[in-house]
């Protein structure tokens, strides 16, 4: 999700350079989106990591 992310990034980089404003913007939108996405998915599983591992441990 992270690679598509960049991908739509460098897209609407390059979109905008090109002069195609519409394109570069719904681009940089997909691509915020999905960034946050993946940061939001991150926590969940790193908070689920943790409580699990302190399950296994016995704490």
């Amino acid at each position: 999700m992270l690679r598509w992310a960049l991908v739509f990034l460098v897209l609407g980089l390059i979109a905008g350079v090109l002069g195609f404003t519409a394109i570069a913007g719904a681009s940089i939108a997909i691509a915020k989106f999905l960034f946050f996405l993946f940061l939001a998915i991150f926590v969940v599983f790193l908070i689920l990591g943790l409580t699990a591992a302190r399950r296994i441990a016995g704490r």
